[in-house]
């Protein structure tokens, strides 16, 4: 038996803890396409003033909350009928801990979810998460999830593969490293990855909020095309045409390379990331995912060569000779 859910509209108030990433302002949009009032509660209220122009004249409000200390998330949720927490971390720099965000925070942000009464609520976790992991950033998102429904047994896990799009961390970056260096480097190569567009994992939140069978449920989202790391590294090369030369690291040397990164700001992977870099990281056989919420994600095909054709040499956005 499901709880009846608030619809999504004028009268709805979705509270989204960490909208201004990357994922958040595609939520953000489709919120206010729905026309809902929408409150965006972030460290920095004052770096996300972009996301105003998404809806209405005061459709989208923004407020100061912390999810690590859990300092203004009560006032965050106050009056909200929805809640989405999209709040993660890739890395503990920056004095940011996996386990003082991903764990204690998601459930401090859901408690206070629940102190306000919210009717629906979607947790973006990642798949992978796994509470016996001995990786930090699974076993983390794991602990979220559990503190997230024992405080909203009604809540929705959503976790998707990797996420890219225009503003994206992964293909751009090694876009952009294609353009200056004449070669990519290649990473535990053989593990597989189902890429998916922000849009559909934004959609997919929508239908959370939409679909009573996801109440309590946890969904994996993952595109149709399944890749391996050496792969996606070709697919660049390839929608870029750059040719560039693909330098398969050792294990030995990328574990390096991690421990390098988990000191110096300027290494571009952790030792945790490494980890992670070697597992797959596609959806579990059987666990429910996009079908089941009613949605059809892109195949790369359908945006990849337009994401990158502005890293290509041969497009009026190539520098002049």
């Amino acid at each position: 038996m499901h709880n009846a859910l608030p619809p999504l509209g004028p009268d709805s108030l979705v509270t989204v803890l960490g909208g201004s990433g990357f994922l958040g302002r595609y939520i953000v949009q489709k919120l206010a396409e729905r026309g809902c009032r929408v409150r965006v509660a972030v460290r920095h209220p004052d770096a996300a003033g972009f996301l105003k122009p998404l809806g209405g004249l005061n459709q989208i409000g923004l407020v100061r909350a912390d999810i690590g200390s859990g300092q203004g998330l009560r006032a965050a949720f106050a009056g909200a009928s929805h809640g989405i927490n999209l709040v993660g971390i890739l890395d503990e720099r920056g004095g940011q801990r996996f386990d003082a965000v991903q764990a204690r925070g998601a459930g401090t942000a859901a408690v206070a979810a629940a102190a306000a009464g919210v009717a629906a609520y979607v947790q973006i976790s990642a798949i992978g998460a796994d509470a016996a992991s001995t990786i930090p950033y699974a076993r983390s998102k794991a602990e979220g999830e559990a503190a997230v429904l024992a405080a909203l047994p009604f809540a929705t896990i959503l976790r998707p593969s990797l996420v890219v799009g225009p503003e994206d961390q992964f293909l751009n970056r090694f876009a952009a490293m294609a353009q200056i260096l004449p070669v990519l480097p290649v990473i535990s190569g053989q593990s597989r990855f189902q890429p998916v567009h922000v849009l559909d994992v934004a959609s997919a939140v929508i239908a959370a909020f939409e679909t009573p069978a996801a109440q309590g449920q946890t969904y994996e989202l993952g595109g149709p095309d399944v890749l391996s790391f050496r792969a996606i590294m070709e697919m660049i090369n390839r929608e870029t045409g750059r040719n560039r030369i693909l330098i398969t690291l050792s294990d030995g040397l990328a574990r390096l390379m991690g421990r390098l990164g988990d000191v110096l700001p300027f290494v571009p992977m952790t030792s945790d990331q490494f980890a992670m870099l070697q597992k797959d990281n596609v959806v579990t056989p059987g666990r429910p995912g996009f079908a089941e919420l009613g949605i059809t994600p892109m195949p790369l095909a359908a945006f990849v060569p337009a994401l990158l054709a502005r890293y290509r040499s041969d497009t009026r956005f190539a520098r002049p000779a």
